[in-house]
């Protein structure tokens, strides 16, 4: 992604941080660890300078080259069995190296992600949604895990928006899922969590889709990058 124009030398907190798809509290700790170059306002605002973002990026891509040139641990959370089984005969065509952990229940897959620490966790659209929810707020919440890119089924993001919002660190209770969430999630007022990836919708009337293979062909440079949003 080219981000240096002649009229663009510098870039917001906020700008940067969608050119980075990482949130705003990490492009102010990638400031502070010297990692980007910038400046304050008289006012008090940070001003990244652009080629230092364009370096940032072009090692990013390196990173990613690198991982996907190794094997990938990936571990996928399932509501039944015929799912996982399906999906672990698709990656074998990849080009990407993918090695599957597979757990049928939650608290297998909590226990798994927090012990192998996997490169991208998979969440089985067929989980129940407030399943879901607590899943993927634990994980981003657990010192552990918060690392970890999970893919989650669109369908279930464009219905629960909430649970792209960073949590709040008070927050010990399932997220207020409304359409005012959503409003300020377009409007760029809630910082998303750029470790949330969306795979296209799985119709939950046709518990088959996943047998169709373009549907996993699909998946395969989603794993790729999640990988190169974990090496962010």
């Amino acid at each position: 992604m080219k981000i240096v124009t002649p009229d663009m030398e510098y870039l917001s907190t906020r700008q940067s941080a969608k050119i980075l798809q990482v949130s705003l509290g990490t492009v102010q700790k990638m400031v502070e660890l010297g990692e980007l170059v910038a400046w304050k306002t008289r006012g008090g605002h940070r001003r990244i300078l652009a080629s230092s973002l364009e370096q940032q990026l072009q090692r990013r891509k390196r990173a990613m080259r690198q991982k996907i040139s190794q094997n990938c641990i990936a571990m996928g959370i399932f509501r039944r069995v015929e799912n996982s089984e399906d999906l672990l005969v698709s990656i074998q065509d990849w080009q990407l190296k993918v090695e599957m952990e597979v757990a049928v229940d939650s608290l297998e897959g909590l226990m798994k992600a927090v012990s192998i620490a996997p490169d991208l966790i998979f969440l089985d659209a067929l989980i129940p949604p407030v399943e879901q929810v607590h899943l993927i707020h634990y994980l981003s919440k657990n010192k552990d895990t918060q690392r970890i890119p999970i893919l989650v089924d669109e369908g279930f993001i464009k219905l629960h928006p909430g649970v792209v919002a960073l949590a709040d660190e008070n927050m010990g209770h399932r997220p207020q899922l409304t359409e005012n969430i959503q409003q300020e999630l377009e409007n760029g007022l809630i910082d998303l969590n750029p470790l949330i990836i969306a795979y296209p919708a799985t119709s939950l009337e046709d518990d088959q889709t996943w047998l169709h293979e373009d549907r996993h062909q699909l998946l395969e440079p989603l794993f790729i990058e999640a990988l190169a949003r974990k090496c962010a």
